[in-house]
This record gives structure tokens, C-alpha cells and sequence, in this order.
């Protein structure tokens, strides 16, 4: 919006094109779709597609009328998809451990603290990388360590400067999810852990470790829902802002 008062202001935009895109806020009716075009204004952050169910010819009609001059992050996205979305937008980004689609405009600001983000596992790092897409994208440093689990505590006690010094925590664990707890008992930061669907049968597909995190005695802690990797990189963006 600022923007685009500024180009009116300079005579680069006209006044019909300015009413244009006034009539747009704050969504813009697709009749399958309605997209928040006035998120990025009220939140910092524009609004985030996820991919899975959509068709191909719905993600990029939605690309098409989002804003040429911000940054989109796409979720649960496969190389299906890439492939149509590179060539629409030769600068997009596919991630394929985050299944993450990224099409960057502009660098955020930096923010001055540190994301850190632990997995109990490697088979958590799915779940990680899009915590780190997303904290990046939207303007963190980001800090990333991998297989530091309860099996092994040992591990986790030689990253401890990181875990002193780090501004925000996200913790991502399958199985039992105890990782959570170890953490938060050591952190004097917010916590934001991560159940994962990593696990036998008794995990019940992320659950176990979902209750564990939920029944954390360490304070500080906070739970997002089960392989929600994206949701944890904002809530913990929004922590560090």
C-alpha cells in the first residue's frame, strides 16, 4: 500500500489504477479462492498457500493475483507443482526436505535475535526445514542443529551456549517428544515445540508425542499442532520481532 500511494505520488501509477487495486482490500474473490491481499498489512506477513488439495491451475491462478512485489511461500508442495510455478516465476525456489516453494522479491529486514532449531532426529528434518524456510523468509537468522534426541542427552548438553544464547527455541520430535521438555527446563527463552508423525504404531502418527509436549512440566513451552513446521517458523518470527 505504501508503495503504491508512493507511485501515485510520483505519477508512475494512475488514479483508476490506484482505485483498482483499493477495490481489491482486503480480499480478492476467485469464487474457489479468497485471497487475504490485505494480510501483509495488518500481520507483516503476506498470506502463505498451502498447497495440498489444491489443482495446479488453481495454485497458479492464486500466484497471479498476488502482489508482483512481495514474497510468497508455498507449503506442502511437490515437484508437480514446482515444475508450472518455475516457469511462471524462474526466480522460485523449491526446498524438497521442507516441500516448500519460495519466491523471493526482496530480502526482510534482519532481525537482531537468533532462531534455534533442534530436532530430536534426522527423521525429524522435514518437519525442521520448513521452520527454517519460513523464519527465514521472514527476515530471522536462523541457527539450525539436527539429531540431539533424549536417546543420546549427551548430545544436547555440548550445544547448551546455543540454547543460552538463542532468543527463541523450536523444538521438533517424534516418537515420545521428551526432547521438548529437556529443553525447556534448560531454556530461559520461549519454547515452541514441534510434535512430528516420526514413530511405531504406539506414536499413533504424531499423537504421543503431541500429549507429551502438551503435558510439558518445563514452563515456557508451547505447542503447535503435529508436522506443523511452517507454524512454528512464524510463531517464532512473530516471538523474535
Amino acid at each position: 500500500m505504501k508503495k503504491l500511494l508512493q507511485d501515485y505520488k510520483k505519477g508512475k501509477v494512475s488514479l483508476s489504477t490506484v482505485l483498482q487495486k483499493l477495490r481489491t482490500l482486503p480480499y480478492d474473490d476467485l469464487e474457489f479462492a479468497k485471497l487475504d491481499t490485505h494480510r501483509e498489512i495488518r500481520k507483516g506477513f503476506p498470506e502463505t498457500i498451502f498447497c495440498q488439495g489444491k489443482t495446479i491451475p488453481q495454485l497458479l491462478q492464486i500466484l497471479q493475483k498476488l502482489s508482483k512485489d512481495q514474497n510468497i511461500l508455498l507449503t506442502k508442495a511437490n515437484k508437480k507443482i514446482y515444475t508450472p510455478v518455475k516457469k511462471l516465476y524462474p526466480v522460485a525456489h523449491y526446498n524438497e526436505a521442507a516441500k516448500t516453494i519460495v519466491i523471493q522479491r526482496y530480502k526482510p529486514k534482519r532481525k537482531k535475535g537468533t532462531i534455534l532449531i533442534l530436532t530430536a532426529g534426522t527423521s525429524d528434518i522435514p518437519v525442521a526445514e520448513e521452520a527454517v524456510v519460513t523464519a527465514e523468509l521472514m527476515g530471522n537468522k536462523v541457527e539450525k542443529i539436527y539429531d540431539v534426541g533424549v536417546a543420546g542427552v549427551h548430545r544436547l548438553f555440548d550445544i547448551k551456549e546455543q540454547i543460552f544464547h538463542a532468543n527463541v527455541i523450536i523444538v521438533i520430535a517424534g516418537m515420545e517428544g521428551a526432547l521438548a521438555s529437556i529443553v525447556g527446563g534448560l531454556a530461559s527463552k520461549p519454547v515452541i515445540a514441534v510434535p512430528t508423525s516420526v514413530g511405531y504404531g504406539a506414536s499413533f502418527q504424531g499423537i504421543a508425542p503431541l500429549l507429551t509436549m502438551l503435558n510439558c512440566c518445563a514452563e515456557g513451552v508451547a505447542v503447535v499442532n503435529i508436522d506443523n513446521g511452517f507454524g512454528a517458523g512464524y510463531f517464532a518470527s512473530l516471538i523474535n520481532r
